[in-house]
């Protein structure tokens, strides 16, 4: 096994959960501003990734699709989720609304990140212009192409958290922003399907329905970097 992809995987892992624990903070957040305490009494209000750790989600999927990457040399990518951060609906003066801004509240955040991310890669080459960064050699040079690969990285990760949340099954945060807007029955529905959501989504994936949704989350993606940021990293 290569250092470079050792160094890409342990990048990846570290991007995907700043993306993950920023993401359910942000719930957390904006539950207490509206008024519900639960995510910050329980001490859910914090970066320490140990405090949003999921086995499954967190350990198990990640370290899974890091062997499929080193065994087979599989282009999946590296994604996960948190445990998700409580919230008690009761607490907010209108439950529906508060919960389709709480629900916004975590793929927005990602869609902040990934493009402050991609906005602070791309000064750094507005400010060492004409491909100065891909002259420097030596310790200086790895450093900077570790830096920018972990930046590619939390921008891809925090794009694909964003996108894949949004999408209208439960339990992902777009099932939330879709209830806001159904009428009664409809809502009755959506939340019988929530026991059965990860298996809708692992059958959307497996027949090839999300497909078109990553290719264009890495059309976006190589965008917001640009050919001397993927030149530099050679992607």
């Amino acid at each position: 096994m290569s250092f470079d992809l050792i160094l890409e995987v342990v990048l990846s892992l570290i991007a995907v959960f700043m993306a993950i624990v920023l993401h359910e903070v942000s719930h957390g957040y904006v539950a207490a501003r509206l008024g519900d305490p639960t995510a910050r009494d329980r001490g859910r209000l914090t970066l320490n990734p140990l405090a949003h750790v999921d086995p499954v989600g967190t350990l198990l999927v990640p370290l899974s699709l890091v062997l499929l990457r080193v065994l087979f040399h599989s282009a999946v990518p590296i994604f996960g989720w948190a445990k998700p951060v409580p919230i008690n609906p009761g607490n907010f003066r209108n439950p529906l609304r508060g919960m389709l801004y709480v629900a916004i509240a975590g793929p927005a955040t990602n869609i902040v990140l990934a493009l402050a991310a991609a906005g602070l890669g791309q000064a750094v080459f507005l400010a060492v212009p004409n491909g100065g960064l891909h002259r420097i050699g030596g310790f200086g040079g790895n450093l900077i192409e570790a830096v920018f690969l972990l930046l590619a990285m939390f921008v891809l990760y925090n794009l694909i958290l964003a996108v894949f949340n949004l999408i209208p099954i439960p339990p992902l945060d777009g099932s939330r922003v879709l209830m806001y807007f159904l009428p009664a029955q409809g809502r009755r529905v959506l939340v019988s399907l929530e026991r059965y959501g990860f298996l809708i989504l692992i059958a959307l994936i497996y027949l090839g329905v999300l497909t078109p949704v990553f290719g264009g989350i890495q059309r976006l993606w190589a965008v917001l970097l640009g050919p001397e940021w993927r030149t530099l990293l050679l992607f």
